[in-house]
Parts: structure tokens; sequence; C-alpha cells
């Protein structure tokens, strides 16, 4: 069963347009490093570092190497993220088939799913949709992977998303 098989995963995947929202996934590694917050995530970009002259092939068999010890996949969704397809897909494609619970982080600022940018691979999957701030990202990372379990066993499929109280009981 899926939960036995994640138990001995401990990493986040971030998945992003490279190009554009880069600095958006810098952004979050610059969240754990503040010491006046408890964000907090064990990377799976810090291993198997990739060489910019690597082959498609050998890139996307550095990623699987990541997918082993991934037991949250958060989607940085931008304006191009949805037509990204040669990585991004691939990468989304492996969440769903490991069965890895999805947070996709709309950087418009959008708290549930973003019809116009989210890729459309994943728009009718068990996946949490939230607005790209550290607070509700890290209230998802912590709650949705059992959330997103319970759900499942519930047969509960599609986007899921915090009501505005959630926000607002983060003063958000």
């Amino acid at each position: 069963m899926a939960i036995n098989y994640m138990a001995y995963r401990n990493k986040i995947y971030v998945a992003f347009d490279a190009d554009s929202d880069i600095r958006y996934y810098r952004l979050m590694q610059a969240w754990t490093q503040n010491d006046h917050t408890s964000f907090n995530f064990n990377n799976a970009h810090d291993d198997n570092r990739i060489m910019p002259w690597s082959s498609e092939e050998t890139i996307k068999e550095n990623l699987r190497q990541r997918f082993l010890d991934t037991k949250l996949f958060v989607l940085l969704v931008g304006e191009r993220t949805k037509y990204l397809y040669k990585y991004v897909r691939w990468e989304i494609e492996q969440a769903i088939k490991r069965d890895i619970p999805i947070i996709v982080v709309n950087l418009n600022g959008l708290r549930n799913i973003d019809e116009q940018r989210c890729p459309l691979i994943i728009k009718e999957k068990l996946a949490i949709h939230v607005s790209f701030n550290q607070k509700i990202i890290e209230l998802a990372m912590e709650n949705w992977p059992l959330k997103s379990t319970n759900l499942k066993l519930q047969y509960f499929s599609g986007p899921y998303y915090y009501e505005n109280s959630v926000y607002t009981s983060l003063n958000l």
C-alpha cells in the first residue's frame, strides 16, 4: 500500500519553470534559512546535481532518482508552466504515477485552481491548490499528505483548496 511505501521518504520535490520562475523557488529556499520561521523542507533538488551539458535521458534518470525519496510534490505554477512538456509535464506524470501527494502553488496569488495556468494533466487530479505564500505553503506541506490519503480513501478526486477562513486564520 502507498502509505507503507511512502514511510521512508522524506524529501519534497519542487517542479517549476526554471527559466521564468526560479526566483520563487529561491525564495522558498531562503525561507528555510530564516531563523524566525518554522518553514522547512528537505529539498529533493539538493541531491544528484545535474550538469548543464547533461542529455535529456541523463537528466530524467537523475530526476527519477530524486523521486525515490520524495514524499511530497510541489508544483509552482506561473504564466508558462502549462506549456512546459519536456520536464515539468514529465515531473507531474512521475508524481501522479508514484502516487505522491501534490501541492499546486499559484504564483499569481490565486487561492484555488487557476483554470488558465494549471497544466491540463493535473486539473482533474487530486491536488491542493494554494497561493504563493510561506504560511499557506507550510500549512499544506504539514497537512496535505495525510488529508490527500484520507480523501483518496473516500474516492475524492480533482482540485482541492483551503477556504478563505484558513487564509484569514493565518493573517493572509
